[in-house]
């Protein structure tokens, strides 16, 4: 019985340390609040030279990410935002649909009519299917010259 409850302790404490996950923090010096961003979840960053990357990023130290084959210092980072990819399925496609459909309601109906004024329903639509291609990120960014300091650390699960 002694040996089982040493057993069960020791399994606990093995867990225990195992469990840690490696997670971005964001802090706001002024208000104190706190993002947390686990390894391996999707971001978008500016750097300070003006790179815009996004993707999956690991942790590899303990002030560096890697992002894309690309190693950031987190001094090097101006801006974070999260990149769920639902997200940016969703809204790529929407603005990508949304656009063809103007565009070819506009050029069915200015056909068959035979206004040339209904083409220029073409020129919106062919603005959203630019924006769908682009990949428009409508959340939250945090800036560093917004009181925002990036941190790498430990957390529990």
């Amino acid at each position: 019985m002694k040996n089982l409850t040493i057993l069960f302790i020791s399994l606990f404490f093995v867990n225990l340390i195992f469990a840690q996950e490696r997670v971005l923090k964001i802090v706001n010096q002024v208000s104190k609040k706190e993002i947390i961003i686990k390894e391996n979840k999707r971001i978008r960053i500016k750097t300070i030279d003006g790179q815009k990357i996004s993707g999956r990023f690991k942790i590899i130290g303990k002030e560096t990410i890697f992002i894309k084959k690309k190693k950031i210092e987190l001094a090097d980072i101006e801006k974070i935002k999260r990149n769920p990819l639902l997200v940016s399925i969703v809204t790529n496609g929407l603005f990508i649909y949304v656009g063809a459909s103007i565009v070819i309601i506009g050029v069915a109906v200015g056909g068959i009519t035979s206004q040339p004024s209904l083409l220029l329903l073409t020129i919106p639509g062919a603005g959203m299917i630019y924006t769908g291609i682009k990949s428009p990120n409508l959340l939250k960014g945090h800036k560093k010259d917004s009181n925002w300091k990036y941190e790498l650390t430990t957390t529990f699960e």
